[in-house]
């Protein structure tokens, strides 16, 4: 954003930064807050009550014409096309899926390699998700992620956080680094390396802390200590690879050489006498269901049932009619190559990328002095290179494989509910999701454009130390990734001011400040509702997004606040770039 009226500091026009004004700013995400977790009210009820706060905070004090606020509603509306464009095909290609019972078939088969619980939810909620994200972000991960630990057994709102945690630390380097090479674009840099290297170390604590995280919430200190092994193992491939691939090879692929190996470690570990089979030394098994939820529940949308279509992992004997373990993972499999073959060959990227759709829109300005500048296009939404086209092609290879091999009509015999209306299924879980998405878009346009961020932002840093800054830092990018469910926009939000206000404190080393800033927003993936949305609709638990982050954001708080400590710590030692 450019502020071109009035007084300016480093770049940003001066805004009223004081307690009143920081309230209301931050009235719309406490109002948000309040009503998911407290309340537990629904996704869509809730981010109304954020999206009309915004609203009028923004006219009544932050001095938004009415004009100003429908040109930032319009792109709020216009950037939820990029999620819904995910939504609505993860539905697809869920329910593609679901009907000719490849989530069942895929638990069947995979647990008869080793039915390790804790093994198979690591595996699939930490390593396979921390792969997916290496190679395509936008929730995918998360999306496909969540419906296979479903069918492995794990409770709803469980298979939809475990996944959102474990993918959080390759957000940055992830997706071919797009986030991080936003960071580099919006910064001039004193040293790239040393920023790559500073972000390296401290996406390494995430990581690390993701693995032991996921081992809690499944059975407690038993299950940490059952699981310390294949965690640092695993975290030594994820982190460590990493940061050492940040010195050898462009950072951008960082992520994929780190979570690709980490990938290929399973096998190995798959063998351990260790992790080979079932174990009895974890009494408890918090994550996994007890005893199998109805689907439908007679409705019929199956997947939109509350509570989602979780079976026990030993609830069911291995059914002959279902089909093989290579055809259950065969839209997964497609998924994985189109977006990997569309990354990797820049020619094919470019030529499907270059198909784009704009909007226009004019430059606005607040009362306040807050100008945004015009966009032509604002956005440019490329369908052919987008997740959601990969997700309706991955699903439409599923369903002539299904369909050809019989496994629809073989599914339908064994079903005890009626399994018709595929449209009214999809539409039923769409439909809330899509209020939702559009709200919290929004919500954060309204809040972005009217300065109410920037003055959050630099209230925080006005009343801050190099210090405790430091320690706040991955706060800010937390936040940014809360309002956008993208840390490529935290970055590009945040990056400048954060370097700014670093380089004003001074005695804080940028390279940790940027660093933090994308670590931050990382960590803060876990929390942003937009993945929450698209996890909660691939699980079939819409309306329970206050369960899922009533999970994530203890997480993100604590691990946020381990890397603020680790970037004091460091600036302290003269490590990374003390300025």
């Amino acid at each position: 954003m450019d502020c071109g009226t009035g007084e300016r500091l480093g770049g940003y026009a001066v805004l009223p930064v004081n307690p009143i004004y920081a309230g209301l700013a931050a009235l719309p995400l406490l109002l948000l807050l309040f009503t998911l977790v407290v309340l537990r009210w629904r996704a869509h009820e809730a981010a109304s009550v954020g999206m009309f706060s915004a609203a009028a905070v923004a006219l009544t004090a932050y001095g938004m014409p009415a004009e100003a606020l429908s040109v930032a509603s319009a792109k709020g509306v216009w950037d939820a096309v990029f999620v819904l464009y995910v939504i609505l095909p993860a539905l697809v290609f869920y329910h593609v899926i679901e009907r000719a019972d490849g989530f069942e078939a895929l638990r069947t088969r995979i647990t008869a390699f080793t039915d390790n619980e804790l093994f198979l939810v690591l595996a699939f909620g930490w390593v396979f998700v921390s792969f997916m994200q290496s190679i395509s972000g936008f929730g995918t991960p998360i999306v496909v992620v969540a419906p296979l630990l479903l069918a492995l057994g794990v409770k709803p709102v469980y298979s939809v956080a475990i996944p959102l945690i474990g993918h959080a630390w390759a957000n940055t380097f992830g997706t071919l680094g797009v986030a991080w090479l936003a960071l580099v674009q919006v910064t001039e840099m004193q040293s790239v390396a040393v920023t790559a290297l500073a972000l390296a170390v401290l996406l390494w604590i995430p990581n690390l802390i993701a693995g032991f995280s996921i081992a809690w919430i499944y059975g407690r200190m038993e299950a940490v200590r059952y699981a310390a092994p294949m965690i640092l193992i695993v975290s030594l491939i994820h982190g460590g690879g990493q940061l050492a691939a940040v010195t050898v090879i462009p950072p951008e692929f960082a992520n994929f050489f780190a979570a690709t190996v980490g990938l290929l470690a399973l096998g190995p570990l798959a063998m351990w006498d260790r992790y080979a089979s079932a174990t009895d030394a974890i009494g408890k098994r918090l994550v996994m269901t007890e005893s199998p939820t109805p689907a439908a529940e007679g409705d019929g949308t199956g997947a939109v049932a509350d509570g989602g279509v979780a079976t026990p992992a030993e609830a069911a004997e291995p059914d002959e009619g279902l089909m093989s373990l290579s055809l259950a993972a065969l839209p997964f499999a497609a998924l994985a190559a189109i977006a990997f073959v569309t990354a990797v060959v820049t020619p094919l990227g470019d030529a499907l990328g270059s198909l784009q759709v704009g909007l226009r829109f004019p430059e606005i300005s607040t009362g306040l002095g807050v100008v945004t500048e015009a966009a032509a296009p604002y956005s440019p939404f490329a369908p052919l290179s987008h997740p959601g086209t990969f997700l309706l092609v991955s699903a439409l290879v599923a369903f002539v494989a299904y369909r050809r091999g019989g496994h629809y009509e073989d599914a339908a015999a064994r079903a005890e509910a009626d399994r018709s209306g595929f449209t009214r299924a999809v539409l039923a879980t769409a439909i809330p999701a899509s209020i939702a998405v559009i709200s919290f878009l929004v919500m954060a346009k309204l809040m972005d454009h009217s300065g109410q961020v920037l003055v959050l932002a630099e209230g925080t840093a006005s009343v801050a130390t190099p210090n405790s800054y430091g320690f706040l830092s991955p706060l800010i990018g937390s936040l940014g990734a809360f309002m956008t469910s993208s840390n490529t926009a935290s970055n590009i939000l945040f990056g400048g001011l954060q370097q700014q206000t670093a380089a004003q404190l001074g005695g804080i080393s940028e390279a940790l400040i940027l660093g933090g800033q994308s670590a931050g927003g990382a960590i803060g993936n876990a929390i942003s509702p937009g993945n929450v949305i698209l996890g909660t609709t691939a699980a079939g638990i819409v309306g329970r997004e206050g369960d899922v982050l009533r999970v994530t954001i203890p997480w993100v708080a604590a691990v946020g606040a381990l890397v603020g400590l680790a970037i004091v710590l460091l600036n302290a030692a003269g490590l990374l770039g003390v300025a």
